[in-house]
């Protein structure tokens, strides 16, 4: 005779499934304004981005680049030498990072906060209530936070080969001999190059050319840089199979060209996470980007929403980040005029060396939206620091209407990800360009290349022939 489980009932504020970046600012937020919060985990505490993304490749791009440190100190008297890596201490280095940052994201800290943190797979029962194994939740509001996993094309082979995703890759015991990664995105592009800088031979695999939707004079910058370090790219190529041999992977083209590796990375896109949770029965509606959601992040179940990468508007963590402040004062601070989730001026980075950073539109879908586009650019060639440190490649591209209102940005350098910001907030605040001539940029400093950039476009106007005129005009009274 089976016992029967009788399971424990919450009757609460705010439900919350998935314990990543947005599901866990939610919670922190909601508990510390005194709503009651049960918040269910299955997995790791801290989600997709503390214990396989954001967090661990970060990581290893700063030890690829203190390795890369070894081979370009020629210009500066440093004598080039060969970095001698440890890969298990590179790991033990990525491990510790992850263990610094995992206390913020524990269930200790949630559960101080006042959340009821629950480690079990959840899932929907009807159109309020949330169930587990041992529990049932009730609750006033419902957020779902499950995020995104990679996902596997529908490439010959490929499900019969063993193969790493972001997921699994930091989990490998030896530094890659030969690295074969199928997809050109940032995930690729950034294990790729610091792979590469620590000693793995690194080829890239993608059907379209790499960074298709960025500025395509960037995108080239990024490209060229990352095939003079070494890494060869094969895009585009369209892959006829992929099969596991005695030495490990080996990758078919369909024009004849046979790439072998000792292992192969899958960074080709990914997929919501929304298998298991029975959205069916609270009439939640999909699609092939996640959960559908309106402005409000409000699923077609007006007690529930969906934050992150399983709504169809995120991709980013910091997206999910602004999710949960969207979710926080809609439900707590806003009762009459709902905060929107749309925004122009969501900044995306790759942080490869260069980094490469973008904001709002680009030329081309500014044009697409506009008839009055005009665009203006700065090198860092021309910029004291980038000179200074020898490190000039690269520039800053601003992209803004005729009245001077700013609409997007790209910057492809040294240092892009922490510069774009300066466009991200000039964009947030409907500012026009001519409040970066306002700016007072320190001395030397590669800040100064976005305000001259933006001085830029007034160059013509204010040497015109029309102002030497009243310039000749107005020194005749002084």
């Amino acid at each position: 005779m089976s016992k029967t489980i009788t399971k424990t009932v919450y009757d609460v504020d705010l439900c919350i499934i998935g314990a990543g970046s947005g599901g866990l600012s939610i919670a922190a937020g909601a508990a510390q304004l005194g709503r009651s919060v049960v918040l269910y985990e299955a997995e790791e505490m801290g989600g997709d981005c503390l214990n396989y993304g954001c967090i661990p490749s970060k990581a290893l791009i700063a030890a690829g680049k203190h390795a890369h440190a070894f081979s370009t100190g020629g210009p500066f008297g440093i004598a080039q030498a060969k970095p001698k890596v440890d890969f298990k201490a590179v790991k033990a280095h990525i491990t510790g990072v992850i263990e610094t940052i995992a206390p913020v994201d524990s269930q200790e800290r949630f559960e101080g906060l006042g959340c009821i943190v629950i480690r079990e797979h959840a899932q929907f029962s009807d159109a309020r209530t949330i169930v587990s194994k041992t529990t049932i939740t009730r609750a006033k509001r419902i957020v779902i936070a499950t995020g995104s996993r990679a996902s596997a094309p529908p490439i010959p082979g490929l499900k019969d080969t063993p193969y790493l995703t972001n997921e699994t890759i930091f989990a490998v015991e030896e530094l890659p001999k030969r690295l074969l990664i199928i997809g050109s995105g940032p995930i690729g592009l950034e294990l790729g190059q610091a792979f590469a800088r620590l000693g793995s031979k690194v080829e890239i695999i993608d059907i379209v050319e790499p960074l298709g939707r960025n500025e395509p004079e960037h995108a080239k910058i990024l490209i060229e840089a990352l095939e003079q370090e070494g890494i060869i790219f094969h895009t585009p190529a369209n892959t006829k199979k992929i099969r596991k041999t005695k030495t490990g992977v080996a990758v078919d083209l369909e024009d004849g060209t046979t790439l072998r590796g000792s292992h192969l990375l899958v960074a080709a896109g990914r997929r919501p996470v929304i298998d298991g949770l029975n959205l069916e029965a609270a009439d939640i509606k999909t699609n092939r980007q996640g959960i559908v959601t309106d402005v409000t992040l409000r699923t077609s179940n007006k007690h529930v929403y969906a934050v992150g990468d399983v709504s169809g508007r995120g991709g980013l963590t910091h997206a999910a980040g602004h999710h949960a402040g969207i979710i926080i004062k809609n439900f707590y601070f806003v009762p009459f005029f709902k905060a929107s989730a749309e925004t122009g001026h969501m900044p995306a980075v790759i942080y490869t060396g260069p980094e490469l950073a973008s904001v709002g539109l680009s030329e081309a879908q500014a044009c697409e939206k506009f008839s009055d586009i005009r665009t203006v650019h700065w090198d860092f060639d021309e910029n004291d620091r980038a000179i200074t440190e020898r490190s000039t490649l690269g520039a800053v591209k601003l992209v803004a209407r005729k009245n001077g209102a700013i609409v997007g940005g790209s910057i492809v350098g040294e240092g892009a990800g922490d510069l774009i910001q300066m466009v991200g907030l000039a964009i947030a605040n409907n500012m026009k360009i001519i409040a970066f001539t306002k700016l007072i940029s320190p001395y030397p400093s590669r800040g100064e290349a976005v305000k001259r950039a933006a001085s830029s476009w007034y160059t013509e106007a204010v040497f015109s022939s029309k102002s030497k005129k009243l310039a000749g005009l107005m020194a005749k009274f002084h």
